[in-house]
């Protein structure tokens, strides 16, 4: 997994599946929560998505209070985070 921020935009190349990739997007993020209070997420190859890194964006959301919007490639993790009811506090949208 690849993870890549111009401004407040983040790009994930690559599936979502280790620890490891939780601790780079945790890394990438922590950063940039300091910086903007609104992100906007494109997940261009990742059809599941750990829980670890669900947890984590819904700390940012709910506690941390920072605005996120998901574009996401795959209509299997659209599914998957549809069936966990994240739909709409993640505002998917399919690209």
């Amino acid at each position: 997994m690849e993870i890549s921020a111009v401004a407040n935009i983040v790009t994930v190349n690559g599936n979502i599946k280790s620890v490891g990739d939780y601790q780079k997007i945790k890394t990438h993020f922590d950063s940039l929560v300091s910086q903007y209070k609104s992100l906007v997420v494109n997940i261009n190859d990742s059809f599941s998505m750990t829980s670890s890194v669900i947890g984590y964006f819904n700390k940012l959301i709910l506690k941390d209070k920072i605005d996120i919007v998901m574009n996401i490639h795959s209509q299997d993790l659209i599914e998957l985070l549809d069936d966990l009811n994240l739909s709409s506090l993640f505002k998917i949208k399919k690209i």
